[in-house]
């Protein structure tokens, strides 16, 4: 069974610490987190006790912890963060063949489980990679990001 730990230790790696790019039209972030997302909390000093409390709340959904690959669920997990559940989520479902709503229910986690965990996660990050070249298609002033999104996708 997947186990958020693993998960978030990863995630919190790739989303480093501190950063203000301009170009960011989330703003300010510390280890992935947003100021308008933890609206009490300077993000600046945010602690890494505070991101995992966040993302544990926030971005773990209850039916990870029943993936049996934890490459899957670390994988769904961190793109979560970095593109939003319901983008994760659909992909996923749509590497599954399965009906993307954006829900993660008992058929996903069900299919997300029968399915050969290194085939899975192929297709799926080749969804991811569609997604993230649309979304600079759509919005080119994002093209900056995109070797580094494709990159932790690919990771």
């Amino acid at each position: 069974m997947a186990d958020f730990e693993i998960a978030v230790q990863l995630t919190l790696k790739n989303e480093g610490g501190f950063v203000d790019n301009p170009a960011d039209p989330g703003g300010a972030t510390n280890m992935g987190i947003e100021q308008r997302d933890l609206p009490n909390i300077s993000i600046r000093t945010l602690t890494v006790a505070q991101a995992v409390a966040y993302y544990r709340e926030t971005y773990w959904k209850s039916l990870y912890s029943e993936i049996t690959s934890q490459l899957i669920a670390n994988k769904l997990f961190d793109l979560g963060v970095l593109f939003g559940i319901g983008t994760a989520v659909k992909n996923l479902q749509g590497a599954l063949s399965l009906f993307a709503d954006g829900d993660f229910g008992p058929v996903t986690l069900a299919a997300a489980n029968e399915a050969e965990p290194t085939e899975l996660l192929s297709e799926f990050k080749l969804k991811m990679r569609a997604r993230a070249t649309a979304i600079v298609i759509m919005n080119p002033k994002e093209a900056e990001f995109l070797n580094g999104w494709i990159r932790r996708i690919n990771s």
